[in-house]
Protein backbone atom coordinates (compact mmCIF):
# COMPACT_ATOMS: atom_id res chain seq x y z
CA UNK A 1 0.00 0.00 0.00
CA UNK A 2 2.96 2.32 0.51
CA UNK A 3 3.68 2.66 -3.22
CA UNK A 4 0.28 4.14 -4.09
CA UNK A 5 -0.87 6.86 -1.67
CA UNK A 6 -4.30 7.20 -3.31
CA UNK A 7 -4.96 3.48 -2.97
CA UNK A 8 -3.78 3.48 0.64
CA UNK A 9 -6.05 6.44 1.38
CA UNK A 10 -9.05 4.68 -0.18
CA UNK A 11 -8.39 1.47 1.76
CA UNK A 12 -7.95 3.37 5.02
CA UNK A 13 -11.26 5.14 4.33
CA UNK A 14 -12.91 1.71 4.03
CA UNK A 15 -11.34 0.70 7.36
CA UNK A 16 -12.57 3.89 9.05
CA UNK A 17 -16.06 3.46 7.57
CA UNK A 18 -16.26 -0.14 8.80
CA UNK A 19 -15.12 0.88 12.29
CA UNK A 20 -17.46 3.88 12.48
CA UNK A 21 -20.50 1.99 11.20
CA UNK A 22 -19.58 -1.19 13.11
CA UNK A 23 -20.22 -3.12 9.90
CA UNK A 24 -18.94 -5.72 10.03
CA UNK A 25 -18.55 -5.62 13.81
CA UNK A 26 -15.46 -7.83 13.60
CA UNK A 27 -13.47 -4.91 12.16
CA UNK A 28 -14.01 -2.79 15.28
CA UNK A 29 -13.44 -5.83 17.51
CA UNK A 30 -10.16 -6.46 15.73
CA UNK A 31 -9.09 -2.84 16.22
CA UNK A 32 -9.69 -3.12 19.97
CA UNK A 33 -7.96 -6.51 20.16
CA UNK A 34 -4.87 -5.28 18.34
CA UNK A 35 -4.69 -2.16 20.51
CA UNK A 36 -4.97 -4.34 23.62
CA UNK A 37 -2.11 -6.43 22.27
CA UNK A 38 0.07 -3.31 22.22
CA UNK A 39 -0.30 -2.02 18.66
CA UNK A 40 -0.90 1.67 18.15
CA UNK A 41 -4.26 2.63 16.69
CA UNK A 42 -2.51 3.66 13.48
CA UNK A 43 -0.68 0.33 13.18
CA UNK A 44 -3.84 -1.64 14.00
CA UNK A 45 -5.77 0.17 11.28
CA UNK A 46 -2.93 -0.42 8.84
CA UNK A 47 -3.05 -4.15 9.61
CA UNK A 48 -6.81 -4.17 9.08
CA UNK A 49 -6.21 -2.31 5.83
CA UNK A 50 -4.03 -5.21 4.68
CA UNK A 51 -7.01 -7.51 5.18
CA UNK A 52 -9.29 -5.14 3.26
CA UNK A 53 -6.77 -5.00 0.40
CA UNK A 54 -6.41 -8.78 0.42
CA UNK A 55 -10.18 -9.27 0.25
CA UNK A 56 -10.47 -6.78 -2.62
CA UNK A 57 -7.74 -8.70 -4.45
CA UNK A 58 -9.52 -12.03 -3.87
CA UNK A 59 -12.84 -10.62 -5.10
CA UNK A 60 -11.23 -9.35 -8.28
CA UNK A 61 -9.08 -12.43 -8.85
CA UNK A 62 -11.91 -14.90 -8.34
CA UNK A 63 -14.58 -12.65 -9.84
CA UNK A 64 -16.84 -13.29 -6.89
CA UNK A 65 -18.67 -11.36 -4.19
CA UNK A 66 -17.23 -10.19 -0.89
CA UNK A 67 -16.73 -13.21 1.36
CA UNK A 68 -17.48 -12.23 4.96
CA UNK A 69 -16.23 -15.54 6.37
CA UNK A 70 -12.87 -15.24 4.60
CA UNK A 71 -12.61 -11.59 5.68
CA UNK A 72 -13.35 -12.35 9.34
CA UNK A 73 -10.92 -15.29 9.34
CA UNK A 74 -8.19 -12.97 8.06
CA UNK A 75 -9.04 -10.36 10.71
CA UNK A 76 -8.83 -13.04 13.41
CA UNK A 77 -5.37 -14.04 12.16
CA UNK A 78 -3.95 -10.51 12.53
CA UNK A 79 -1.26 -9.43 13.14
CA UNK A 80 -0.32 -12.17 10.66
CA UNK A 81 -0.81 -10.61 7.23
CA UNK A 82 -2.93 -12.52 4.68
CA UNK A 83 -0.89 -14.24 2.02
CA UNK A 84 -1.67 -14.67 -1.67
Amino acid sequence: MESNPELKSAIMEVVDNQINSNDPPETRQTLYRLKNEGHSESKAKELIGCVVASEIFEVLKRQESFNLNRFVKALNNLPKIPED
